[in-house]
């Protein structure tokens, strides 16, 4: 079986989590302590996806996580260059997070107008689920047809975090 190779971006402001989402993802481990992302930060995983056609697949996950902070942005296009997909990620403990998914929406398809794009409203373990739903409604507003799907996760208990990742895989993998 061939490996194909995939580019995919984590994207959000500084704080909602990108980091702890691929640690997560990639080493199975969380840590309370935060550290910024300075430029961008590049994982590996290799993963094995089955596809429509219930055939096996395996894909050789580059995930760029990258910088938060606005006065990245004006490089953050170069960093974007040739990714399939899009992790953009809001912190719902901080509703204006999710009120800047356009921007990180717009900046990406305007670099990859036909990549796949996916919300993931990190923190959900600290804020109650009436809350979650309220802003899952307000994530709705913010998301263009581009994105194909909106999860509620904890990179603390692990919570939708494999999901997001091996959706976002399967709609990179169809996109190509």
């Amino acid at each position: 079986m061939s490996v194909i190779s995939q580019k995919m971006c984590l994207v959000g402001d500084f704080g909602v989590g990108k980091t702890s989402l691929i640690r997560r993802f990639v080493d199975d481990q969380f840590s309370d302590e935060y550290l910024s992302t300075v430029g961008v930060k590049i994982s590996r995983k290799a993963v094995e996806v089955t596809l429509n056609n219930q055939t096996q697949q395996k894909v050789q996950l580059l995930i760029w996580d990258l910088e938060g902070h606005t006065k990245f942005k004006s490089i953050a296009p170069s960093y974007l260059q040739g990714a399939k997909g899009a992790l953009i990620v809001a912190d719902v403990t901080r509703p204006e997070t999710i009120e800047s998914l356009t921007n990180h929406i717009e900046l990406f398809t305007s670099v990859n107008p036909k990549g796949a794009i996916l919300l993931a409203l990190n923190k959900t373990d600290l804020v109650e689920p009436n809350t979650i739903e309220s802003l899952t409604n307000l994530a709705e507003k913010q998301a263009s047809d581009r994105v194909f799907g909106i999860y509620q996760t904890s990179a603390k208990t692990g919570k939708d975090v494999d999901t997001i990742f091996s959706d976002l895989v399967l709609k990179m993998l169809e996109a190509r």
